[in-house]
C-alpha cells in the first residue's frame, strides 16, 4: 500500500460547457511555466481533452474513469503518475455531481472524495448576478463531504459584472473567488462534430496554449490555487500493477498521425509492459508498412482526411494484403472505418482499405454514444475469461460515432453481442476478418479487461505459428515475411 500526499485538485463545474477545459488547460500551462511539474488527469473516457492537457503540461495525461475502473485501480493509477509531480490537476467531465449512477458513485464529486481532492468550481457567469449565491450554497450543501475550496468565475461581461458577483459571493457564502475570467473569443477552442479538434490538427496550438496561460495568469490567483492544492491530505493507494513481459517481444505498428490519435497513455504502456514494441506509422504519408507482427489502429477522424487517405493507394494495398495474409490487427471506431471498403461523408465517397466487407456512412447525428456493455461471442480472437455465472465474458467500454457500417456481407463473424449501446447495428460489434478484430467500441485496460495483454499474447501466438510454418528467414534488407508489399512501394519513414 502506498501513502500519497501531494498537492492536487479537481477542476469541475456547475454544468457542462462552462469553460472548464479552457481553464484547466490554461492552468496546466501557466503552472508549468512557473517551473512546476504538473501531472494532468481527465475524468471519464474522453480522448481529445487529454491531448490538450498533455500538450499544456508536457506530460502524458491519464484518464480516470469510475465507470470502467475499479476503485483500487483509480487510486493506484493516480498514485503512480502523481508520484513524480509537484502538482496534480484533474479535469472533471460535465457537472460536479453528474454521472450515470443515481447514487453519484461515478460522479466527479465521488472521484474528489476518493482522492481527497479540493474542488475548484468553475461557474459560467453569463447573465448571473445575485443568483450565483444559491447556486454555490446548493452545491456546498448537497454533499458536505466534497470540499469545494473556491470558485473561478468565467465568461464575465466586464469589470462591473465581476464586482457585483464578487460582492454577492462574499456576502452570502464562505468561498473565495480564486479567479474571474472575462469573455474572450480568442480563447475559444476549435470544435467540430465530435467535440474539440485534436491538437495535431490545430496548426497554432502552442500559440493558443500561450494565450490561455496568459489569460489565466492575469485573471486567476495562481498562488491561492497552489495553496488550495496543498490542503489535500494523505490517501492510501495500492500501486498500479506493472507486469513484466517474460516472453519474446513482438513489434506492433500503431497508426499515429492527424487522422488517428485516440489512444490512452496507460493502455499503450500496458502494451509495452506485455512485451510489445510500438512502431508508429503514418496513414497519410507512409507508402508501406513497417516491419511488424501486428497492428493497432485506434480512433480518430478519418472522415476529415478522405482525399489523403484515398490517395495513399500503396499503403491501403499493403494493409489489405497484410490482413488477407492473416496479420493480427486490432482497430477501434475510426480504424474500423478506414479498414472498410469506403467512407461516405458530405456527398463524397472515398475508397478505403477494403479489408472489411462493408461501407462506412457518416450521419448528421451520433449513431452510438456513451458507455457500452458487450458479451464476447465464441468467435472472439483473443477472448478473456468467462464472467461469473456466464459462459462468456462481459466487457465494458464506450463508443462515440456518427458513422454506421452498411452493406456488410452476411457471412461476417462478430466478436461481441451488444447488451448496452449500439456497436455496429445495435446487436453486434467487433467485425472479424481473418486475424482482424475491428469494433466501434473503445476498450480500456481496466476493470479486469486486460485487453493489451490478451492482444499481445495473440500476436505472439500468431507470430510463433508463422515462424514454425514459414520458410527460412529472408536475407537482410528483404521485406518482412509477415507482410505482402505492393510492387514499387518505397521505404517507410519510421
Amino acid at each position: 500500500m502506498t501513502r500519497l500526499h501531494g498537492p492536487r485538485l479537481l477542476i469541475s463545474a456547475a454544468h457542462k460547457s462552462s469553460g472548464k477545459t479552457t481553464l484547466s488547460v490554461g492552468l496546466a500551462r501557466a503552472l508549468s511555466d512557473q517551473g512546476l511539474a504538473v501531472q494532468t488527469f481527465k475524468k471519464g473516457p474522453d480522448y481529445i481533452d487529454p491531448m490538450w492537457l498533455a500538450r499544456a503540461s508536457g506530460r502524458p495525461c491519464v484518464n480516470l474513469d469510475p465507470h470502467l475502473m475499479h476503485d483500487a485501480e483509480i487510486g493506484g493509477l493516480f498514485a503512480h503518475h502523481a508520484a513524480g509531480a509537484d502538482l496534480s490537476l484533474v479535469e472533471g467531465n460535465k457537472g460536479l455531481y453528474d454521472g450515470l449512477a443515481l447514487d453519484g458513485s461515478n460522479s466527479n464529486a465521488a472521484l474528489a472524495r476518493r482522492l481527497d481532492m479540493p474542488v475548484v468550481l468553475v461557474i459560467d457567469a453569463r447573465g448571473m448576478t445575485r443568483g450565483v449565491a444559491p447556486l454555490i450554497l446548493g452545491y456546498q450543501a448537497f454533499d458536505p463531504q466534497v470540499r469545494i475550496g473556491g470558485v473561478i468565475l468565467n465568461q464575465l461581461g466586464g469589470s462591473r459584472h465581476e464586482a457585483k458577483l464578487r460582492a454577492v459571493i462574499e456576502h452570502y457564502t464562505n468561498l473565495p473567488v480564486l479567479g474571474a475570467v472575462q469573455h474572450d473569443q480568442r480563447l475559444a477552442m476549435v470544435e467540430r462534430h465530435l467535440g474539440l479538434m485534436p491538437t495535431a490538427e490545430v496548426g497554432d496550438a502552442d500559440r493558443l496554449l500561450g494565450e490561455m496561460a496568459a489569460a489565466v495568469t492575469a485573471q486567476v490567483d495562481l498562488n491561492r490555487v497552489r495553496a488550495l492544492a496543498t490542503t489535500a491530505t494523505w490517501i492510501d493507494a495500492a500501486p498500479a500493477p506493472e507486469s513484466a513481459a517474460t516472453q519474446p517481444p513482438v513489434r506492433i505498428g500503431i497508426a499515429r498521425d492527424e487522422a488517428f490519435g485516440f489512444y490512452y497513455a496507460d493502455d499503450l504502456a500496458a502494451l509495452e509492459a506485455a512485451g510489445a514494441t510500438l512502431v508508429p506509422f503514418d496513414t497519410l504519408h507512409d507508402t508501406r508498412l513497417p516491419s511488424v507482427d501486428g497492428l493497432f489502429i485506434g480512433g480518430g477522424f478519418p472522415e476529415a482526411f478522405l482525399p489523403q487517405l484515398e490517395a495513399n493507394t500503396a499503403l491501403r494495398s499493403a494493409l489489405r494484403a497484410a490482413i488477407a495474409d492473416g496479420l493480427p490487427v486490432y482497430a477501434e471506431c475510426g480504424g474500423l472505418m478506414y479498414l472498410s471498403r469506403s467512407i461516405r461523408w458530405n456527398g463524397r465517397v472515398a475508397q478505403m482499405v477494403g479489408a472489411i466487407p462493408g461501407d462506412a456512412v457518416m450521419r448528421d447525428r451520433p449513431v452510438g454514444r456513451g458507455y457500452v456493455r458487450l458479451a464476447e461471442t465464441a468467435h472472439h480472437l483473443w477472448p478473456s475469461a468467462p464472467s461469473a455465472g456466464s459462459s462468456s465474458a462481459v466487457i465494458l467500454g464506450h463508443e462515440f460515432h456518427h458513422s454506421e457500417l452498411i452493406n456488410t456481407a452476411p457471412h461476417v463473424r462478430h466478436a461481441y453481442a451488444v447488451q448496452r449501446g449500439h456497436g455496429i447495428d445495435g446487436q453486434r460489434d467487433g467485425v472479424i476478418v481473418n486475424n482482424l478484430l475491428a469494433s466501434y467500441s473503445h476498450l480500456r485496460n481496466s476493470g479486469g479487461n486486460r485487453w493489451p495483454q490478451r492482444f499481445v499474447a495473440f500476436v505472439r501466438q500468431v507470430t510463433e505459428r508463422r515462424l514454425t510454418d514459414s520458410p527460412p528467414a529472408p536475407e537482410p534488407g528483404a521485406l518482412h515475411p509477415h507482410i505482402h508489399q505492393p510492387q514499387g512501394a518505397i521505404a517507410c519513414s519510421v
